[in-house]
């Protein structure tokens, strides 16, 4: 009886519209196998590229999406592997029924195997093979790198639109100076993670997720230069919540950037601001 395993290819870095082609090409098969990396090739090759998701996080979606195994390579172990040895991998590996890409997909030593190889290798070894064509939103080619650029620009709404789940980021509560409570808007303060892109500093509405429960929150993200952190936090004001959470996993999903990170010449003015940012959300 035939294996009917699909092999979906690529590094699905935020998983979003572009992804999601090439992952639903695998649709109907039994077994379906995401292959892909812990971090782009391209931060191997060029430096650190800044996360839209963590893998973890990536992980969840591509099996929030049916995919029965997600395979993580090491890209510096694999980037001299001739592009023979690697399909040979995946056909001893799953024996899959078909193989799926991006129309753009590169592998093997200097990036010297394409959709054609792959091509080529499936019709020998008796392997369906599909690709998808680039996914365009309003013009646009839908890419990992101009969702980075959006979100580093503050445009949460329009990378929204483009990934299968909205930017979000899960980190621990930690201990802060308790500034908040002194003015009013007491918060919860996480460190924001290392390996996701730098979003645009400054405050942003957010959906706050608890214990399974959605809040309303005001997140500070930044190096905070009215009381300088020598890391990027979040820290956030829930509205209609009070308790202790500290140690606690809270997950922040920014919904909309509202203004720029600024430094204030007192308390007082940094309270008036905070005000004047509640009363800007409420009105929505």
């Amino acid at each position: 009886m035939q294996n009917k395993t699909a092999v979906a290819l690529g590094t699905f870095d935020g998983v979003h519209k572009g992804h999601r082609a090439v992952l639903d090409l695998s649709l109907g098969y039994e077994n379906r196998v995401a292959v892909t990396f812990e971090s782009p090739p391209k931060s191997d090759i060029t430096g650190k590229v800044g996360l839209i998701t963590t893998v973890k996080d990536k992980c969840d979606i591509l099996k929030s999406l049916g995919f029965s195994e997600v395979c993580l390579l090491d890209f510096g172990k694999v980037r001299d592997m001739r592009a023979a040895e690697f399909l040979d991998f995946l056909k001893n590996k799953y024996g899959p029924s078909l193989i799926s890409c991006g129309f753009n997909y590169r592998f093997g030593r200097g990036g010297e195997g394409g959709t054609q190889t792959i091509d080529g290798f499936c019709k020998k070894n008796g392997i369906g093979f599909r690709y998808a064509e680039c996914v365009y939103e309003e013009g646009q080619a839908v890419s990992s790198t101009s969702i980075r650029d959006m979100l580093s620009k503050g445009l949460i709404e329009c990378a929204d639109r483009l990934l299968c789940k909205p930017f979000s980021f899960e980190a621990e509560v930690i201990s802060g100076d308790r500034r908040g409570r002194t003015i009013g808007f007491p918060t919860v303060n996480q460190r924001y993670p290392d390996e996701l892109v730098k979003i645009k500093f400054g405050v942003y509405k957010t959906n706050v997720m608890i214990d399974g429960r959605r809040y309303t929150g005001i997140t500070n993200i930044g190096i905070r230069p009215t009381y300088r952190s020598d890391f990027i936090i979040s820290e956030t004001n829930i509205l209609g919540f009070s308790g202790d959470l500290y140690g606690k996993k809270l997950r922040i999903i920014p919904v909309e950037f509202i203004r720029e990170e600024r430094r204030f010449s007192s308390a007082e003015e940094l309270k008036s601001q905070i005000a004047e940012d509640y009363k800007y959300i409420k009105e929505k």
